[in-house]
């Protein structure tokens, strides 16, 4: 059997909440955790509201293996994720001497005022993750790993994290071109299939672009010979429908 590690993303911010940032985390926080072996299950968002943020937390970690979350550890008022984490877990929040030093070596004694130091406050008992591009850490704490924002600071984040996780086996993935053939044709058939393969995820996405529609057919699952079963069976089946659109 397969082993299956989950995890949850949670995006912290009204800005995102707003549309005036738009989310660049989620796409790219999937692919590499899928390529690792590590299957995202739940993203949520949620506004900078104590509140909301704490209860996300609490039901995301008890529920999957890891929570990853992004946003709200600057320097300014409304960067409170740290906090929260810390009430979540129900432990004391104050400047990390580890923080405080990494900071130290960024910015002279005049540049380290209140506002930065905001971003050496850690939860108690956290470990630290490093931030090369602009040295502020983010942390763990139990199965929660919290990260910046930015995406390319979280994305130097992410590469710290991934050799300290556990990992389960890596998704297979099959495309299955439905050249000429609409949705409508397959669908009855290619839903048939996957309920013979409850172990495999069959999943049918149209596109369009300038030289017309096109029907994708992708299976995914973690064991090879169902997934290559599956695959096979997709495949008979669209030969056949073509078969019967032919011209006699």
């Amino acid at each position: 059997m397969a082993v299956s590690v989950t995890a949850a993303l949670l995006i912290i911010g009204d800005e995102i909440l707003t549309g005036r940032t738009k989310d660049k985390n989620i796409g790219y926080i999937a692919e590499y955790l899928t390529g690792i072996g590590v299957d995202l299950r739940e993203v949520r968002v949620v506004p900078d509201v104590e509140e909301e943020i704490v209860a996300a937390v609490n039901a995301l970690r008890h529920r999957y293996t890891y929570l990853f979350t992004t946003g709200g550890i600057g320097p300014t008022h409304d960067d409170i994720t740290a906090d929260c984490i810390a009430k979540a877990f129900g432990v004391g929040i104050d400047h990390d001497p580890r923080a405080v030093a990494i900071l130290r070596e960024r910015y002279t004694p005049d540049e380290l005022n209140e506002a930065r130091l905001r971003m050496a406050r850690i939860p108690d008992g956290a470990d630290l993750i490093e931030n090369p591009i602009s040295k502020a850490p983010g942390f763990r704490i139990g199965n929660v790993f919290v990260m910046a924002g930015v995406p390319s600071i979280m994305q130097a984040m992410l590469d710290n994290i991934a050799p300290t996780l556990e990992t389960g086996a890596r998704m297979i993935i099959e495309n299955i071109e439905a050249e000429g053939l609409a949705e409508g044709i397959y669908a009855e058939g290619l839903g048939q299939i996957a309920s013979s393969f409850p172990s495999v995820s069959i999943g049918s996405y149209p596109s369009f672009s300038t030289s017309g529609f096109r029907n994708q057919i992708v299976v995914r699952g973690k064991e090879p010979e169902a997934v290559a079963r599956a695959a096979a069976a997709v495949r008979d089946h669209l030969a056949r429908l073509k078969g019967d659109q032919a011209p006699l």
